[in-house]
């Protein structure tokens, strides 16, 4: 063995390590697969795992997006309320007869642009993310009640409208196929080039990125951008789905979204994350979801589950994994 070469059981263990956030996700997903297949015939029915990836496609869509802002040491809180503000609009926008891909385009810009708003109050006035999220989630979901006054607003069938929700192609859902289309892209994008680069370096230490000529402040504001626009189409994905639109659509999304980015790994302190984590997270949580309505457990106990998972989560980024991949770690 030459003198620089290292054990194979050293290289097994680094690599354990530099893993083990996806490792432990992926674990706890092949135990819940394993603990519903059990529990219910149903679980693992072709008409049942259909449907789980077409309602699991809003949340995995928001969360990849997330996964962005998280990893710049941000978080947004409003995504639940423009999911419900898209939601509303495009339903009384297409009630007036407006065709459905301008109604689209316009819902996507409605996103970018509250995304936009928030990035440039958190990055450009040093507004913490937590606080002007939090504003626009009370906002914009009482904007959402003030048109539609409470009420839901029906969305007429047969228009290309309907496919965004239920539509397939071939055997695969379009919101299935939207979502993973998603996922590659944020794969791609956070991985493998700059502009991801970018958003590690900014959440790693803003300042050094700074000073390293990153436009840290651009980038900062621009991953708001990004969880606006997906919102916006886990909006128009919803209505679709749906029939209708209504302000109390999305209720309480934003605290799945983020359950499913951290326990898939990314740290909630900014400079690493992990879209393939997150892709496990989002199927994780809405697994849980349908795989205790199947067991005829209270749907009311998916909410206690996804905070126990949100605590743990933190609690192994914060305690476990950052502990094993220390600086004390010796190579």
């Amino acid at each position: 063995m030459s003198a620089g070469a290292r054990p194979a059981g050293a290289r097994r263990a680094d690599f354990l390590i530099k893993h083990a956030p996806i490792l432990s996700i992926a674990g706890f997903a092949l135990l819940c697969l394993v603990v519903f297949a059990w529990g219910s015939p149903y679980f693992l029915s072709g008409g049942n795992l259909l449907n789980l990836v077409r309602q699991s496609a809003p949340l995995l869509i928001v969360a990849i997006a997330m996964t962005f802002v998280i990893t710049t040491g941000g978080i947004d809180l409003s995504v639940g309320s423009i999911v419900a503000l898209v939601n509303a609009l495009a339903a009384i926008a297409l009630k007036a007869g407006l065709d459905w891909p301008f109604v689209v385009l316009c819902m996507l810009l409605v996103g970018a642009l509250a995304g936009w708003v928030q990035g440039w109050f958190s990055a450009y006035q040093g507004i913490p993310s937590f606080i002007v999220t939090l504003a626009f989630l009370v906002g914009l979901r009482g904007f959402a009640l003030l048109l539609t006054r409470g009420y839901s607003i029906p969305i007429a069938p047969g228009s290309w409208f309907d496919a965004l929700g239920r539509g397939s192609l071939g055997p695969f859902p379009v919101p299935a196929l939207l979502a993973a289309l998603t996922s590659l892209i944020g794969f791609i994008a956070l991985g493998g080039t700059r502009y991801g680069r970018h958003v590690i370096a900014v959440g790693a230490n803003l300042e050094a990125a700074r000073r390293a000529g990153i436009p840290a402040r651009r980038i900062a504001a621009s991953v708001f951008v990004l969880t606006g626009l997906a919102a916006a189409l886990s909006g128009l994905i919803i209505a679709a789905r749906l029939g209708s639109g209504s302000s109390n659509a999305a209720v309480g999304f934003e605290l799945q979204v983020i359950a499913a980015v951290v326990l898939g790994g990314t740290s909630l302190f900014g400079g690493s994350g992990t879209i393939v984590g997150t892709v496990l997270g989002a199927l994780t949580i809405a697994m849980i979801g349908n795989g205790l309505i199947l067991m005829h457990v209270s749907p009311f106990f998916t909410e206690i589950a996804t905070g126990a998972i949100i605590l743990g989560a933190v609690w192994l980024n914060a305690r476990v994994f950052a502990r094993l991949a220390g600086p004390d770690r010796r190579r």
